[in-house]
Formats: structure tokens, sequence, C-alpha cells
């Protein structure tokens, strides 16, 4: 066993196969991938990196397994498969998730999977000789008596079914669907959620991020083979989903920093690198290639780094647009079409279309649709009922409805087109054109 120290947690065990699995090269590759891209942009302290979040996350899904009274083969597996949830992210964390799905027909959970069972190359090519011959993570992973396919089902697949509220306690399942298992690494109240929450707001310096998790862990159950809260947990439940929400607003979605993101993906998109191999790189690794594949990607990628960042040209608050307005920005919300306006936009600015950048949410999110995945907290009375939290907590029922970004779109361009490119945006978004597909 060995003591890792964490700012978050204080002391960290990791013992048996899981000190093995930490100094794996796949693990080690996550120490120089910044957990939240380039934050640090706007929040000089965000420097910390995915290596310390999957300790995190490992550390807090055996806490959880231990609350839960899980027996040592299922708690290894929760362990193993929250260390390794994040092991295939590309450089800049989420910046560059849709990037390296275009790029290899996987998401970053899928593509852990094929790593893990050794489907898919772990190192790069200029790094054979160190790593040659080594065995896939599932060969440790069987050798230690925990099935690869179990760790797999978790990383991948979220909690099998929602809607399972306002039960009494004849409803119950004869077979063991371990729903439960997946809610820890997936779920409303999950290890991956309190730890990164509580992580970003310490190194950012926001005060969002105040969560009780004791007092989570402490009123933890099993309930049909799901993982509920005694009621004494609501207002602790009550903290984490503040925490969420606000952290999105202030540093998840900041605009500064979406920005910034937009630049580093433009110049991704445009430098014709190879990105097969896009999950195997680390932030050093792409900001290379960027700088050595010249041209307007390397200009990019040098006004990221010097923090010459572009403009927001026009930014369309969302209590500012109306309902038409929303439904006519959903038509452009995919890759395609936000293309399409940047081209519209630089045309009638006069301008390279590569240095307009349109950014707009999802549809679900302009939309306003209310999404319960990861804030229906399950609560457990004394009369072996289980009930939405929202059914007793009026601040739960106001944050599912809560939108984490307050804007519709945004245009930014270099400061030199600012002008052009405000006015130019302004007339295109205006969806006077009756013509326009």
């Amino acid at each position: 066993m060995k003591a890792v120290y964490d700012p978050i947690h204080g002391s960290v065990s990791v013992r048996g196969p899981f000190l093995e699995l930490m100094d794996r090269h796949e693990m080690q590759r996550l120490r120089h991938i910044r957990q939240l891209g380039l934050s640090n942009t706007v929040f000089p302290g965000a420097n910390h990196t995915r290596f310390e979040h999957s300790l995190g996350v490992y550390h807090l899904s055996g806490r959880m397994a231990e609350a839960l009274g899980l027996p040592r083969e299922e708690a290894d597996t929760l362990r193993a498969a929250a260390m390794l949830h994040d092991v295939c992210h590309p450089p800049f964390s989420h910046t560059l998730e849709r990037t390296m799905e275009a790029a290899t027909g996987c998401d970053h959970m899928e593509m852990s999977r094929r790593l893990i069972l050794g489907e898919a190359p772990s190192f790069m090519e200029r790094d054979r000789a160190f790593f040659d011959g080594t065995e896939p993570i599932s060969v440790l992973l069987e050798d230690s008596g925990i099935s690869p396919e179990d760790v797999c089902d978790l990383i991948i697949n979220p909690v099998s079914d929602i809607g399972w509220f306002d039960q009494g306690p004849e409803k119950k399942s004869f077979f063991a669907s371990k729903d439960y298992a997946h809610q820890i690494i997936h779920g409303p109240v999950d290890a991956d959620q309190m730890d990164y929450l509580m992580r970003d707001a310490h190194y950012t310096g926001v005060n969002h991020g105040s969560i009780d998790a004791e007092r989570i862990l402490s009123q933890m159950c099993l309930h049909n083979d799901k993982v509920v809260l005694r009621k004494g947990g609501i207002t602790a439940a009550e903290g984490l989903m503040v925490s969420r929400s606000l952290m999105y607003t202030t540093v998840y979605y900041h605009k500064t920093v979406k920005v910034i993101e937009a630049m580093l993906r433009r110049a991704v998109e445009i430098s014709g690198l190879d990105l097969s191999e896009l999950y195997l790189m680390t932030d050093a690794d792409l900001i290379s290639a960027l700088l050595g594949s010249g041209g307007k990607s390397a200009d990019l990628m040098r006004s990221v780094m010097n923090r010459r960042l572009h403009k927001k040209c026009l930014t369309v608050y969302s209590i500012d647009a109306d309902e038409d307005f929303k439904a006519a920005l959903v038509k452009y919300s995919n890759p395609e079409g936000r293309r399409q306006l940047e081209e519209e936009i630089a045309s009638a600015a006069g301008t390279d279309p590569r240095d307009v950048i349109v950014d707009i949410p999802s549809e679900s999110t302009l939309l306003s649709k209310i999404k319960i995945g990861k804030t229906d907290v399950s609560i457990l009375d004394s009369e072996d009922r289980v009930r939405s939290i929202t059914k007793y907590s009026s601040v739960a029922k106001a944050l599912q409805s809560r939108g984490a970004i307050d804007w519709s779109v945004m245009v930014s361009a270099p400061a030199k087109d600012y002008e052009n490119v405000r006015r130019a945006a302004s007339r295109v978004l205006a969806f006077d054109d009756a013509d326009r597909p």
C-alpha cells in the first residue's frame, strides 16, 4: 500500500493491483492532460490534471463501496473502472472530445474500452522501444481477479433505467440489475461528479464547489439495487446540485474559456494533422504538432499560448432571444450548420472564414429542455418508499430547469475584424432571408 497525499481528499490509499495500474503508461499520460483544458488562461490556478482527478474518483468510489457494504470483488471492479474512466481523454480534455470522435469513430469511453481490452494501440510509434511487448490492461485486471468486461461496462454504460421513483416497498426486483455500480460512476450522486466539482473549485479559486461529501456518504444506502439517500441527506444533495449548477455557469461555460476552446478546435481542424491517435497524445504533443504544422493553424496556437484571443463580436443572451430566434438557431447547432453561418458572416464581413467562430449550445440547451439524469437524486423515506428529491426540495426542482449557459449564440473573430464581423453577424443572425434552408 502507498499513501498518496491529495489536496482534496487528504491521504489516498492505493493498494495491490491498483498500484501497478496507477503506474501504467496509459495512466501516466494523464499527468500531462489538464483537467480543465485551457481554462487556466482565465483561472490561472487551473493546472490540475486528469491523473489527479482519476485518483480522486478511485478514492471516492472505494469509499462509496464501503458505505454501501459491497463485497470486495464488486468494490475492486468499481475502483478499477473509476481509475480508468478517463484513460482515453484527448489533449485539453473535453475541448477536443468531438474532434476525437470524428477522427476515430469513438468517444473517449468507447476508446477506453478498446484500449483496456487491447483492441487499440496503447502507445505511439515513437514509444515502441519503451512499451513494446507490454500486455493490455485487461491482462493485469484478469490476473488480479477483476473482470475487464465488467470494468468496461461500468465505464461505457450509464444507469440502465431512470424514472423508477415513487415505487412502494411492494415493487421488488427479482433479478439484481446492479444499477448501483453504474450509479457510483455515472449517477446523480457519483464519485466522478463529486471529485471534479470539489477539485475544480479548489484550483480555480471559486467558492461554488463546497460539498458535504461526508454527509452524503453517511446517508447512502441500497434499495432495489439502486443507490439512494436517506432523507437526512437531502440538504447535502441540494448542496451538490447547487455546486454543479453554479460551476457550469461560472467555470465550465465561461464565455472567454469557450472562445479559447473554439480557437484551439479551429487550429486542429485546419491543421491537416493525422488525428487517429489523438487519444494517445498529451497537451504538449498537440501543441508541438500544431506549431510545427505552420500557417493559420500555428498562428492560432501561438495566439492561444500568448493570450492574443479573438474578441467576442456578438453575443445574443438567452433572456433576449425569443422562441422564434431559438428555433431558427437550432438548425445551425450542428457542425455543418455552424460552418455555414461562419462562411456567411465572413463573406459579409470580407474576411477569412477560418477567422470567424460561431459557438451555439446544443439543441436541448437552446430550447431549455429539462434533463434529469444528473439531478434526479433518489430519496428513501421512513416507509421504505423512494421518491425524487424534487418532491421534497423546491431548490432541486428549480435547478433541474436552470440553464447552464446564459447565452444562445456567440460570434468571435480577431480584434482587427471586430467591427466588420459584428455588423455582418448582426445581419446574418437576423434570419430574415426566407430562402435560407
